[in-house]
């Protein structure tokens, strides 16, 4: 019995394993093989036609909400990451001061119209006087030497009296002075001496009063003269009328400019009213805020942060290799971590210079230690079709991506 059991023991090992058909051999060859082609295709087709990075993520405008204007916290009406619309309110200043400003630029308004309708009315009545006073002064004048023309007549007349009075006071004391020594002698009677004595004084007092004629019309020529010259100052300042009229007229101007200028202050005070209501400029999400209720506030000061979900980006750093073929206006595909799904992009714009010489401090290679390193370039891609695709806004700046540019 031990014969027997010892029997199979002794059969060859090779006769226990199963032999493999030669045609199932060649076909796991051939899938290996294919998927070896198929790897190296992918890597090549991805190498050759689209160029990606992890070294990316989402940009966007973080907008520092101030105060344009120094005032007092009435209300807010946001909180810490809140959401909101653009045009929503963010808080509300104490309005009351900027109100009396813009009553107070009314007034100045009103009054500085006022004055300016004024001095454009006044204008053609200034036109119109200077005018007629140019005329009479001009009709004064002429009136004024012909005074003078006459007052020389009546002095050449004056003049002929005083010689025609001299002539006969001449001869009636001549013939006075040849009567009395005959009156005396009764040549002559009483009454001839008496005649010639009365004819001898009134030509005298002839003389006399032709002689006060004279100097009245030396008077006369003096007066006439001093109006002469008295029409000729009037009319001097008469035809000062244009320029008078241009200083008006400039007087005008100036007035329309201060109304310009109220109209100014107006708007000024306008917008300083319009300012102690503050709204979101964007929509976005509220962070960083510090200001609370019954705080003063000044004009600058930094209020909180609004993050904008509206326009937003992605900022990949590609390397040096990648940008052979990269330009502005390729198409690229976005796979956002957060939201684990792919967002469709454009190439925007290629950076001005690698991200280590726009570090704050720039390597230098002077020292001879100096070790190639492959560099990165940012390049900003801008979403296409953001609005469909992140109707929820779940995008957020700073969020991590890899974008897949097809540069082929």
């Amino acid at each position: 019995m031990a014969d027997n059991y010892s029997t199979p023991a002794q059969e060859p090992a090779e006769d226990t394993e199963v032999s493999q058909p030669p045609s199932r051999r060649r076909g796991i060859l051939v899938v290996v093989i294919a998927a070896a082609v198929l790897v190296a295709i992918g890597v090549w087709w991805r190498s050759t036609y689209s160029e990606d990075t992890d070294d990316a993520q989402i940009n966007g405008h973080l907008i520092q909400i101030s105060s344009r204007i120094n005032g007092h916290v009435l209300k807010v009406y946001v909180q810490e990451n809140q959401a909101v619309k653009r045009g929503d309110p963010i808080l509300d200043l104490d309005p009351r001061d900027f109100q009396v400003a813009v009553e107070n630029a009314q007034a100045a308004l009103a009054s500085a119209r006022a004055a300016a309708a004024a001095a454009k009315v006044n204008i053609p009545i200034i036109t119109v006087n200077t005018g007629s006073s140019l005329r009479s002064a001009n009709a004064d004048l002429a009136s004024a030497e012909a005074g003078v023309m006459q007052a020389e007549q009546q002095l050449n007349a004056a003049k002929a009296r005083v010689l025609q009075a001299q002539a006969n006071n001449f001869k009636t004391q001549s013939d006075l002075k040849r009567y009395k020594p005959l009156v005396e002698k009764d040549i002559i009677s009483k009454q001839q001496y008496d005649s010639a004595l009365a004819a001898a004084n009134a030509n005298q007092a002839a003389l006399a009063d032709a002689q006060a004629g004279e100097r009245a019309a030396e008077e006369g020529i003096r007066v006439a003269r001093e109006k002469v010259n008295q029409s000729q100052a009037m009319q001097r300042y008469a035809q000062t009328g244009p320029q008078q009229v241009q200083l008006q007229s400039a007087r005008a101007k100036q007035a329309l400019a201060q109304v310009e200028q109220a109209q100014a202050a107006l708007d000024q005070a306008k917008l300083n009213l319009s300012y102690t209501h503050v709204v979101a400029p964007e929509a976005g999400i509220i962070t960083r805020k510090s200001v609370e209720v019954d705080q003063n506030v000044s004009v600058g000061q930094n209020l909180m942060t609004l993050v904008s979900l509206e326009n937003i980006w992605v900022t990949a750093n590609f390397k040096e290799t990648q940008l052979r073929n990269m330009h502005a206006g390729q198409k690229v595909s976005i796979h956002v971590d957060a939201t684990d799904k792919d967002y469709s992009g454009r190439v925007t714009q290629i950076g001005g210079a690698t991200g280590s010489v726009l570090s704050l401090f720039p390597p230098e290679n002077a020292t001879g230690n100096y070790v190639k390193v492959v560099q990165r370039v940012p390049v900003r891609i801008d979403f296409t079709n953001l609005q469909k695709e992140d109707a929820d806004h779940r995008l957020r700046p700073g969020l991590s991506v890899e974008p897949k540019v097809w540069v082929k």
